[in-house]
């Protein structure tokens, strides 16, 4: 008997690098990926949404900003984070500091020029390349306390992934990059995606907010079956 070959679908995912639950949710996917293994293969790409556009460059410190942003007091601040550690480590993902030395203030950053290179190694390189990419500017911000708003930090970041560093410092000031981010960001509010992160999957069925993995394997099953369905009309 032959086997059947897995089921395709593409997965967009609107997410900012800043977003804790971006990388929650993308584990999580992971794992009901997992489970479906046979059934369903996902291509994912990324898509851009700045939880935070107006971001100055020198960007806030993490814990001002959730009390600013949320009207939280530092213990609730803090008892939050606490929890979405709990839940990241569960998920397979770690917000504890691997650098040297004491860690130092985590601060929310600039994401644009990030957005601007996980655009352009999309279109240049695909979506493999593009989620180690994004993948690494997690670690870089959530585990490394790294400046991913900094051009140098972004191009040393794309070159250690084996990624030609000349083609980050293209990126950074073409012009066209950028409207193509904005437009982006734009399709996100057209499809009322005010949070992220947002999974579209098969470019129309709408996954808001990170979930667990069963309930990704249930959604995406049930997608791939209505698809079949669709295709033997």
């Amino acid at each position: 008997m032959t086997a059947t070959a897995p089921q395709a679908v593409t997965i967009d995912v609107w997410s900012d690098v800043m977003c804790p639950w971006c990388i929650i949710g993308y584990k999580q996917l992971q794992t009901g990926l997992a489970t479906l293994d046979g059934e369903i293969a996902a291509e994912i790409r990324w898509h851009p949404f700045e939880l935070n556009p107006d971001m100055p460059p020198e960007g806030e410190d993490s814990a001002a900003h959730i009390a600013r942003k949320y009207g939280r007091t530092p213990a609730e601040a803090e008892a939050g984070r606490e929890r979405m550690s709990s839940i990241a480590e569960a998920a397979g993902y770690s917000f504890r500091y691997t650098g040297e030395g004491d860690p130092p203030p985590q601060r929310m950053r600039n994401t644009f020029l990030a957005h601007k290179l996980l655009t352009h190694t999309l279109a240049a390189h695909g979506p493999q390349a593009q989620t180690r990419l994004k993948l690494a500017l997690f670690d870089a911000h959530f585990q490394q306390r790294r400046d991913v708003g900094d051009v140098e930090v972004l191009a040393d970041i794309y070159a250690a992934l084996g990624l030609p560093r000349h083609e980050a410092e293209v990126a950074f000031a073409d012009p066209v990059l950028g409207e193509r981010v904005r437009a982006e960001e734009a399709q996100a509010w057209d499809m009322n995606i005010s949070g992220v992160p947002a999974m579209l999957v098969n470019g129309k069925y709408l996954i808001p907010g990170a979930q667990d993995p069963e309930a990704y394997a249930n959604i995406l099953r049930r997608v791939a079956a209505r698809e079949a369905q669709l295709g033997e009309r």
